[in-house]
């Protein structure tokens, strides 16, 4: 079984082609009408204007069986609706339509990339993953396997290794990316996967304008390998990393300090916290044995037990006394 995705920019049209074929059969559809294309196509559109954004909404895909096979109607359902969940087109309208103008059975697969709840679904690699899908589909059931010397070796073919290699540079720098902070950092990895990185600059200038990828004899642009991975996409996701880093950074020297003041508090001696030595007075008979700081501060200036004798009130009269006797 081979799997092969179409580019398809209109629901209408796609409708329109897989239902009017001669001998054309909808097998099975799911949210949209199947009496008749203009229909099913308003229903897919409907869907779509949920999220007018996704650009490519339609998928059109076919299946494609070896002329040897004759899989029933119910196997051929079974199969498409497989197929779609392993691809996580899920929770969406979609249709399959048989198709007998050709020696091969065919099946035409239309699907919203839009799901029911108006979420896009991500068509990133999907010719590849179709291909893989459909590869475990063929094993399963016990399907006659594509084989490559039987297919004629046509652009379709080179397309479709120029993609795996995309995919290839696409897995490294995803894997690579969220441990690196800084392009050199992407770079040093890359390079270290046989995948040279180049930059395009501005002018004459040390100004970086854009970035490629390249291994063996093929090169492709950042944006080409996927849009997340033009320069400026780069760029952003790596400065995100980098104030994570340095809110990382932050909370652990904050968590230092902290520890580091709770360790100098255990530290000091029990003694040098007792309280100030308690000087009663009569004004403090019948109170507890210990002072708070606003006693001790409010105590009468006569309480001069804790005073330096030179700045006592008995000092100063002697003071006051010797000065009387010089001006006799």
């Amino acid at each position: 079984m081979i799997s092969k995705p179409i580019p398809a920019e209109s629901f209408y049209h796609t409708c329109r082609y897989i239902c009017l074929k001669p001998g054309a059969e909808v097998l099975v559809t799911e949210g949209v009408r199947e009496h008749n294309y203009k229909v099913m196509a308003e229903d897919f559109i409907r869907q779509q204007q949920l999220r007018p954004s996704k650009a490519k909404a339609c998928l059109h895909a076919i299946l494609s069986f070896h002329p040897s096979e004759k899989p029933s109607n119910e196997l051929m359902v079974e199969i498409a609706r497989k197929y779609l969940e392993r691809l996580g087109i899920v929770n969406t309208q979609f249709a399959v339509v048989k198709h007998t103008d050709r020696a091969h059975p065919h099946l035409h697969i239309v699907a919203n990339m839009v799901d029911n709840k108006g979420q896009a679904i991500s068509d990133s690699w999907i010719g590849l993953r179709g291909k893989k899908v459909a590869q475990a589909l063929t094993q399963e059931y016990n399907l006659v396997p594509a084989i490559r010397k039987d297919l004629a070796l046509t652009h379709t073919d080179a397309m479709n290794e120029q993609e795996a290699i995309k995919y290839k540079i696409y897995q490294a720098i995803s894997e690579n990316l969220p441990h690196c902070r800084t392009l050199e950092d992407l770079e040093k990895q890359l390079t270290s996967q046989g995948i040279e990185v180049q930059y395009k600059y501005k002018g004459q200038t040390e100004e970086k304008q854009g970035i490629s990828f390249k291994t063996g004899n093929a090169c492709f642009k950042g944006s080409q390998i996927d849009r997340k991975y033009s320069l400026g996409g780069l760029q952003k996701t790596l400065e995100q990393h980098q104030q994570e880093q340095r809110m990382l950074e932050n909370n652990e020297r904050a968590d230092q300090t902290s520890a580091h003041f709770k360790k100098q508090r255990k530290s000091i001696p029990k003694s040098t916290e007792s309280p100030m030595p308690h000087h009663s007075s009569h004004q403090d008979a019948g109170k507890g044995h210990g002072s708070s700081l606003i006693d001790i501060l409010m105590r009468p200036e006569e309480d001069q037990g804790s005073l330096p004798y030179e700045l006592s009130q008995e000092a100063e009269v002697k003071r006051r006394q010797r000065k009387q006797k010089r001006s006799r």
